[in-house]
């Protein structure tokens, strides 16, 4: 197989992680290799020194680090025994639940490579995923079933596993082990534990790369960040097959022995009711969760006794809605975070002195990160000054899954380049202009989206906003305004042209406005703008 070597983090990679595992990148230090870097190891360390200790919940159904160790061990025994070993890639299609995270353990627990699976995805685009990926293992659960067999037609060599059975499909149970033999598997920290897939706002999904010590560095980040203990209970209402849910809540978390409650998917009363009276003490958010919160009919009624912290992040949230979010928990700290899923999420966060002080930036780099802006030319530029951001960390992913071109891009002198426009501040907070390919350049001036969006969030009609470039003869690109309207409401173009005319420079405003009855959005929240330019470029092409 050809392997193309590159520079990333600062050791030479191959971007098939074939090459990653067992310690292929040339650490000759002893114990460094074989350390216990496998996250299945720390739920081994748990259950032993615990086992009692509540760590899952989900739907009435509780597990203790004993019980959901014991299953980890019984599955990786099943893995085994049909064939799966260090470096396969286990592919999971499946809601929230235990069994979810059980399956990702036993995976790290055999050195597999688990990929969790979007089910909004449509079954060419999953199809594209598995063989891309070299899935040795699919696993659905029977909800998913339809989705999952549809994804599965014209594979060949994949094996079909379900959580709850159907036709045509093992189920786990089934090929679970009583007895265990094999420890847990030895890895480096450049072994795989997991491939993600970027949600495809730029052509195909990618494969992002990470690894037993991406996940261990970032688990160590956050546990210190917001001072994490085994007392605290996360809240994971996004799907686990996204790093908010699954890293920023559950696995840093579990990491520190605490407990994790589980909806098998997002609701937004449910949300609300679950911080008011479980006792939970922090929670993930996308700013898209966010926004049907509030519009939940009684909202500003609940209390949050046992809040200490709410992160959010997935794409920047306008400041009216931030400023009404901010209403809801007086007493917690509200962090805005930046992150993405090639850096396990959460690598700068609004410390809680600042959140009022610095509203709108998404703070400074958290621990074992490293943060700057850049130009065009890879220098870094002056305070208030706006570039590239990229990042330098021991959690930044290895590289892209069999896409050499895309790493080499991703990565220059050590740093990865994460595509986003933003700015320091003197006193070095962090603050969000763009996505680089989302800036409008009008008349040779550079317009952000993201501040018209601000604008058209202010307005009190409008529920949801976004603003792509569309081609313009006379000035190159234009901003047009995509909107939805909240229930009930009713207002002209006319009016929120004049909206954004008192707000903004005239350049800024919109040129036209298209009322939709919802915006296309990835699993993190985020609109996707690329499907509305190409929208927009359809109906301008069809006269």
């Amino acid at each position: 197989m050809h392997r193309e070597a590159l520079t990333g983090g600062g050791a030479v990679l191959s971007t098939d992680a074939t090459s990653f595992h067992r310690g292929s990148a040339a650490i000759d230090r002893p114990g460094i290799v074989d350390a216990p870097l496998n996250c299945a190891s720390v739920l081994e360390h748990h259950a032993d020194r615990f086992p009692e200790r509540v760590c899952l919940v989900c739907e009435g159904e509780a597990t203790t680090y004993g019980e959901f160790f014991a299953n980890i061990k019984r599955l990786a025994g099943g893995f085994i025994a049909n064939g799966v070993r260090p470096g396969d890639v286990v592919a999971l299609l499946a809601y929230n639940s235990i069994r979810f995270l059980e399956i990702m353990y036993a995976v790290s627990y055999v050195g597999g490579v688990f990929m969790p699976m979007n089910w909004r995805l449509a079954p060419p685009e999953i199809a594209y995923m598995l063989k891309h990926a070299g899935a040795k293992v699919f696993i659905s659960e029977e909800e998913l079933l339809q989705l999952g067999q549809a994804s599965l037609e014209g594979i060949n060599g994949v094996l079909p596993l379900s959580i709850d059975g159907g036709e045509g499909w093992i189920k786990l149970e089934e090929i679970q082990q009583s007895e265990v033999a094999n420890p847990i598997a030895s890895v480096s920290g450049t072994d795989l534990q997991r491939l993600m897939y970027t949600s495809g706002t730029t052509s195909r999904p990618k494969g992002v790369m990470i690894s037993h010590a991406n996940l261990a560095w970032k688990n160590a980040a956050h546990v210190g960040e917001f001072s994490i203990t085994a007392t605290d209970v996360g809240l994971a209402v996004g799907p686990l097959y996204h790093v908010g849910a699954l890293d920023v809540t559950a696995t840093t978390l579990l990491s520190a022995g605490g407990k994790v409650v589980l909806h098998r998917r997002f609701d937004a009363r449910a949300t609300l009711s679950a911080m008011a009276n479980e006792g939970i003490t922090n929670v993930w958010l996308a700013p898209a969760m966010i926004n049907q919160m509030l519009e939940v009919s009684g909202v500003d009624d609940y209390e949050f006794p046992t809040m200490r912290f709410v992160i959010y992040g997935g794409e920047k949230m306008p400041l009216p809605l931030l400023e009404r979010f901010l209403r809801l928990f007086p007493n917690a700290w509200v962090a805005d975070g930046y992150g993405l899923t090639e850096t396990v999420s959460g690598d700068a966060f609004l410390g809680r002195d600042h959140t009022l002080k610095k509203i709108g930036s998404v703070g400074k780099p958290c621990l074992y990160v490293q943060i700057e802006v850049w130009d065009d030319e890879g220098r870094p530029v002056a305070a208030d000054r706006a570039g590239e951001i990229v990042v330098r960390s021991p959690k930044v992913f290895l590289g892209y899954w069999r896409d050499p071109e895309a790493t080499r891009e991703a990565f220059r002198g050590g740093w990865f380049r994460t595509g986003d426009v933003g700015y320091l501040d003197e006193d070095g907070f962090l603050f969000l202009v763009d996505r680089k390919k989302d800036m409008i350049v009008s008349g040779g001036e550079n317009v952000s989206s993201l501040e018209i969006e601000r604008v058209l969030y202010d307005h009190p009609a409008v529920l949801e906003a976004a603003v792509v470039a569309k081609a313009d003869e006379r000035w190159g690109e234009v901003p047009v305004g995509l909107v939805v309207l909240r229930p009930g409401c009713a207002v002209q173009s006319d009016e929120l042209r004049d909206h954004c005319r008192a707000e903004l420079a005239g350049y800024k405003c919109p040129k036209q406005f298209i009322f939709l009855d919802e915006l296309p959005r990835n699993p993190s929240g985020k609109v996707l703008k690329r499907q509305l330019r190409m929208q927009l470029q359809t109906s301008a092409e069809n006269g």
